[in-house]
């Protein structure tokens, strides 16, 4: 029930057609008897620097979450950006803190992480090789350097955007090893396919998986199917791993502590969600 003292999510990206995260956040919020609803809203580019001002006029919106294509635009309209989005370089929530101020953040990544740590798998002083620099690539890297990897190697078909983001992981992360230029997942602890490569029948494989080992913990982030080529192929290995819906439920509960909320597991988000993947 939405009332009058309702605390509004507005859910920014446009088209609204493919957005499942109100069927998520909303079950919970009614189970819970949060008075907080997440609202879809359709806002073209051309529209969104001067509709993301006037949304947070509203006296009774709480935050934003943000998607495709505001997630870049984004860090230019706040007034304080966290570490996270700073090196990701996008930004996909917004808090109106009580003086007004917008503060942003990034939490693709954080899911990422969390549900690699969930799975008994350890981070700090790990080695890491993500594949895929792109916007979700860069949210992931920046989350792996947050929680204390040692080294981190970057590769994409496009140079420039692993060169970028190196750049910008060396500014707020000085101690950290950084890397580009190879896709070889050979020595690494993690290895993280951050690429489309999979959404389509025929995508070859986003790195060498011979070179993967046995006990390399992998990750995804395509969600057409649960068990990607990728993922079979080093299953075929022994390798651990972590589909790309696992990513998507793990950072929910990082965004309802930023937004101030009562927190939850994705366990209880996968069975109260009104959608299925």
């Amino acid at each position: 029930m939405i009332r009058g003292t309702t605390k509004l999510i507005a859910h920014l990206g446009y088209p609204t057609e493919s957005f499942k995260a109100p069927m998520i956040y909303n079950p919970y919020f009614e189970k819970h008897g949060i008075d907080a609803v997440v609202v879809p809203m359709g806002c073209k580019t051309e529209d969104y620097a001067r509709f993301l001002k006037l949304v947070f006029k509203l006296s009774n919106i709480h935050g934003a979450l943000v998607t495709m294509p505001h997630k870049v635009t984004t860090i230019s309209l706040l007034d304080e950006v966290l570490t996270t989005a700073q090196v990701a370089g996008s930004c996909n929530a917004v808090r109106l803190r009580p003086d007004g101020r917008l503060v942003g953040d990034m939490f693709d990544g954080e899911g990422f992480v969390r549900g690699v740590l969930r799975k008994g798998r350890g981070l700090a002083g790990a080695r890491a090789l993500v594949v895929g620099c792109g916007g979700v690539g860069s949210a992931i890297a920046a989350s792996l350097a947050k929680a204390a990897v040692a080294e981190l190697a970057l590769f994409d078909a496009y140079a420039p955007l692993a060169i970028g983001l190196a750049e910008r992981l060396r500014l707020h992360y000085p101690l950290l090893q950084v890397a580009t230029g190879s896709a070889d997942p050979a020595g690494f602890d993690i290895v993280v396919n951050a690429t489309p490569l999979g959404m389509k029948p025929g995508d070859p494989l986003p790195m060498d998986v011979s070179r993967i080992a046995p006990t390399t913990f992998v990750g995804e982030v395509v969600m057409k199917q649960e068990v990607t080529p990728f993922l079979e192929a080093v299953r075929a290995r022994g390798c651990a791993f972590q589909v790309g819906t696992d990513m998507l439920f793990e950072q929910i509960p990082a965004y309802l502590e930023f937004f101030g909320f009562p927190t939850t597991t994705s366990d209880e988000l996968r069975a109260v969600a009104q959608v299925s993947y």
